[in-house]
């Protein structure tokens, strides 16, 4: 019997509470719920866990050992299950060779493309360049007009010096009669005297002919002649225009004579030999050390410090050579380095020839003048990375480094052949450079002629599909020649959508995490239509998001929760998004109906000041000046590409943590900042994990652990043992079992099954040897404490104020379901970005303190976006500034003050299209931002 429904029986991975749930196949079905609630669990951790195991155990053993095995889930049974694919929000590729082109695979095609009707064109003089056969020369000529007077000439001798009267007797032998030098016939018996110091260019006439009906026997034997003695090359000139056509039978320029070998699509890959450029070997950039890591401040003095590697040198030898140097140029030690003279600034980077020192304390204390050679600085970490062998010294020295397109190949990757071979006047790395909106544009207007044509036809047509999907899902200002390193985990997730729109697949289950994470309202309309295309093609999509649009569009919703943690792991309500908006425990269909919603504010806060940004031109910026109030809740806007990251990541946050902290990072290009002395601190609270390992959890991040240790540490049993707050760490001896190391579980390695972790037979998984486990709190093991959720520990340490604050601001922030001790890498990129959040709320702030953060709405239900903005309230009551990168509505309406990028992405965007308040915004008719916030805001069009 056809299966119309995956049916899942007892589910109970991770948090699942046992459920049961039947989910329509070929359906778009969107799984929603609180953080935490078990949505990724039933999507990822039991479907697409299944799926894949079942799919790899139908292989031989033999393909087995290669493949990414997985545990069976726990749940009884799953019944109509297809092969599972996961759309998961990574990063592309960890390669730096990995670009948007190579990953989406439509690099290969242009490769294909510029190899098998590419038209070469010489790397020095820039002329085309084809090797033509006899025939195709004689079909070329036959073109020419009835009764046209043509020459054939074999050219010899190309701008060269000399008489070369041993030419001329040869040619006189092999019985030619007529030469041309210099643009003029003679006869070689009446030759010219030839300076010898002076160029010349010489051809000998091979025949003298007039187009007419039976000429070409005559004709084919010239030209073949002609190329035998021109060594490949023919030249025909045309006696009536005076007009010359050169002919080569070999790929070469006829000017430059540089050669060309057989174009292949290995020729245009910067992974191969044959296409790579051979200084940066197809990376694209090198390292080179960077003026602005050597000198980060130059408002300081060479005294203050500010050229960085010299920083730590006191010695009086040095010392006098700076104040000497410096008096050479006129000028002293304590003036900044910004308004020392150029030539003083190049003569320190860079070095100079022996120059005329002012003084030099010799042996006897005596002022004398002297000469020397300044290395300058670069020259001088050059010298030394070259020459140490100290892994430690070049780790030093590299900090200095940045990475720079490359001076040869100015990061097109590939060799000087390679990318000056063209079709439709762009050269492959000229294709790769435009976004992807603009490359779709141009490949439509590619039109070739002849067999040509033929060729490119299916070529073009592949591209053009490619683009076309993503476009279609929102990526239309990514470039193609843009690292697969750079994009964001939403931008990557939608990457390998479009991909998989293009093959076409059916019968297959897709399982998605937010798609719409980092994409504008504007573009949400195409990813939904990219979803439903995918699942008119036969296949089951799996979604799962808090998206209201992408909700409203799902034929089925699945609604986790009540709560989050142990407090959720149930199903809410399955059924129709329509059925769900009258279900009144669902927290999802309460805000879809608009009986819950978040609240316009009633009053918009007042700045205390502006932090300016001026002139910002990195990327695609357009030499804007950005206004950010100070004290303020500000959102950076704009569809996705517009600039905004550049801005606030690259150019604000960077130029800040440089001045505050002394940051080795490359700042954003920018004339300079405004109100700087408004300001104290800046924090970037994103969403990289809060550590690597599974011994980092939010306890010990947040510094909960080590109160919790001197708690354990102060208990009578402790003090009589001796026992100090190291005991109770799992990261060193003494308190930990070292049958497990602290870390609870061990890794057993198997064949041909998955890895198998067990708990540690010794500790039985708690991490502690048994003398540690002996001490308790209340009747509790530090273990115990460790294995309990932020609102467990919350009551049972209500009287430790030093405790209870940190717990309270995790459970403020959306994470009370969240263990103290869980591993850091089970927390997902917004669960790691609130518990950055929650310590930067336990702290005492100045009130002069920028939080910067990216999207922190990124896998938060409306229930928890509302939670997260009376935390920022709070962070804000201190008198501090709020910078919020954001898509999301509802916290774009909440904001005081909005900076809108636009209008398009790409080249497209990096201006600043309105600043103000919502309620502004929402009135600028450029604004696609303010376009879908005036509805919210109650604003009538």
């Amino acid at each position: 019997m056809k299966m119309d429904h995956i049916r899942i029986r007892g589910a109970r991975q991770h948090n699942l509470k046992n459920i049961d749930v039947d989910l329509p196949r070929n359906k778009l079905v969107v799984i929603t719920g609180l953080s935490g609630s078990g949505k990724s669990t039933l999507a990822f951790d039991t479907l697409y866990a299944e799926g894949q195991r079942r799919y790899v155990e139908s292989l031989s053993t033999y393909a087995r050992q290669f493949l990414g095995r997985m545990d069976k889930p726990d749940v009884d049974t799953i019944e109509g299950l297809s092969p599972a694919i996961a759309i998961e929000q990574k990063t592309a590729s960890h390669n730096p060779r990995s670009t948007v082109g190579t990953v989406t695979e439509i690099y290969d095609y242009l490769r294909l493309l510029y190899a098998r009707v590419g038209t070469p064109h010489c790397p020095e003089c820039d002329e085309p360049i084809s090797a033509q056969s006899l025939d195709q020369i004689m079909a070329k000529l036959a073109e020419l007009p009835d009764a046209s007077r043509i020459l054939i000439l074999a050219p010899l001798i190309t701008q060269q010096k000399g008489t070369h009267e041993k030419l001329f007797s040869r040619l006189k032998k092999d019985g030619f009669a007529r030469v041309r030098i210099n643009g003029e016939i003679h006869e070689l018996e009446e030759l010219p005297a030839l300076a010898k110091t002076k160029k010349h260019t010489i051809a000998v006439v091979i025949d003298r002919l007039i187009i007419k009906e039976g000429i070409e026997t005559r004709l084919a034997d010239a030209i073949e002649l002609g190329m035998k003695e021109g060594n490949g090359v023919v030249s025909v000139f045309l006696m009536d225009t005076e007009e010359e056509m050169l002919f080569s039978e070999k790929a070469a320029c006829l000017h430059c004579g540089i050669s060309f070998s057989e174009l292949t699509p290995a020729s245009f890959s910067f992974n191969s030999p044959q296409g790579a450029c051979s200084t940066c070997d197809g990376l694209g950039n090198t390292t080179a050390f960077d003026t602005e890591l050597i000198v980060p401040d130059p408002s300081l003095s060479l005294r203050e410090g500010a050229v960085l590697p010299w920083a730590g040198r006191n010695s009086v030898f040095f010392s006098e050579f700076l104040e000497s140097l410096t008096a050479h140029f006129g000028t002293d030690i304590y003036t900044p380095f910004e308004k020392l003279p150029e030539a003083c600034q190049k003569a320190i980077l860079h070095g100079t020839g022996k120059v005329q020192l002012p003084f030099h304390y010799d042996k006897n204390g005596r002022k004398t003048a002297y000469k020397k050679n300044v290395e300058g600085i670069i020259p001088n970490l050059q010298r030394r990375y070259m020459e140490t062998d100290s892994p430690q010294m070049r780790e030093e020295i590299q900090q200095y480094m940045t990475f720079q397109p490359c001076p040869a190949c100015h990061g097109t990757r590939l060799n000087p052949f390679s990318r000056s071979v063209r079709v439709s006047g762009k050269t492959i790395a000229e294709f790769t450079a435009l976004s992807v909106d603009d490359a779709l544009i141009f490949n439509r207007s590619i039109h070739l002629g002849g067999s040509r044509s033929q060729i490119a036809t299916p070529i073009l047509k592949e591209i053009a599909d490619r683009l076309g999907f993503l476009t279609n899902v929102g990526l239309g200002y990514l470039t193609l020649s843009r690292t697969a390193t750079t994009l964001s985990g939403g931008e990557s997730q939608r990457i390998r959508l479009a991909t998989q729109v293009g093959s076409k697949l059916t019968g297959v289950l897709y399982v998605l995490d937010e798609p719409s994470i980092g994409l504008h309202q504007r573009d949400n309309l195409k990813l939904l239509a990219t979803l439903i295309q995918m699942r008119d093609l036969g296949n089951s999509v799996l979604v799962v998001e808090h998206d209201e649009e992408t909700i409203r569009a799902a034929d089925f919703v699945v609604d986790m929760g009540p709560g989050a943690g142990v407090h959720g792991g149930e199903v809410v309500f399955a059924g129709t998004p329509k059925a769900m908006m009258s279900c009144g425990p669902s927290l999802t269909g309460q805000f879809l109906s608009g009986k819950r919603s978040i609240a316009v504010p009633t009053v918009r806060r007042e700045a205390r000041g502006f932090l300016k940004v001026v002139g910002a031109s990195a990327n695609n910026l357009q030499n804007i000046t950005a206004a950010f109030p100070l004290g303020c809740f500000t959102c950076v806007t704009g569809v996705s590409g517009s600039g905004k990251s550049t801005l606030v990541l690259e150019t604000l946050y960077k130029a800040l943590a440089r001045r505050f902290y002394r940051s080795r990072v490359v700042v954003g290009k920018h004339e300079h900042m405004e109100g700087l002395d408004l300001v104290d601190k800046v924090i970037n609270i994103d969403q990289s994990p809060i550590g690597r390992t599974p011994r980092s959890n939010p306890g010990t991040y947040t510094g909960l652990f080590t109160h919790i240790r001197e708690l354990f540490a102060q208990t009578q049993e402790a003090r009589t043992r001796g026992y100090k707050p190291g005991r109770f760490s799992f990261n060193v001896k003494g308190g930990r079992c070292e049958a497990c190391t602290g870390d609870g579980i061990l890794k057993i390695e198997m064949h041909f099954l998955p890895d198998v972790y067990v708990a540690c037979d010794v500790c039985q998984g708690q991490r502690y040897n048994r003398e540690t486990l002996e001490v308790r709190y209340k009747g509790k093991t530090i273990a115990e404490v460790l294995d309990m959720t932020v609102n467990q520990a919350l009551q049972f340490f209500e009287n430790i104020p030093s405790i209870r604050n940190k717990l309270e601001t995790l459970a403020d922030v959306g994470l009370g379901y969240v263990r103290i001790g869980q591993s850091a890498t089970t927390l997902s990129g917004g669960e790691a970005q609130r518990i950055k959040l929650s310590r930067e709320l336990s702290k005492r702030g100045t009130g002069k303190t920028i939080y910067i953060l990216d999207e922190p709405t990124t896998g938060l239900h409306l229930e928890d976006v509302a939670r997260l903005l009376s935390v920022l309230d709070r962070l804000l009551e201190s008198g501090n500034t709020i910078i919020v990168i954001e898509h999301n509505l509802d916290v774009i309406k909440y904001a005081d003050h909005i900076i809108d990028i636009g209008p398009e992405g790409g080249s497209g965007g990096g201006q600043i299209l309105a600043a103000g308040t919502p309620e502004e915004l929402a009135c600028v008719t450029d604004s696609h931002t303010g376009h879908f916030l005036k509805p919210l805001l109650g604003m009538a069009d």
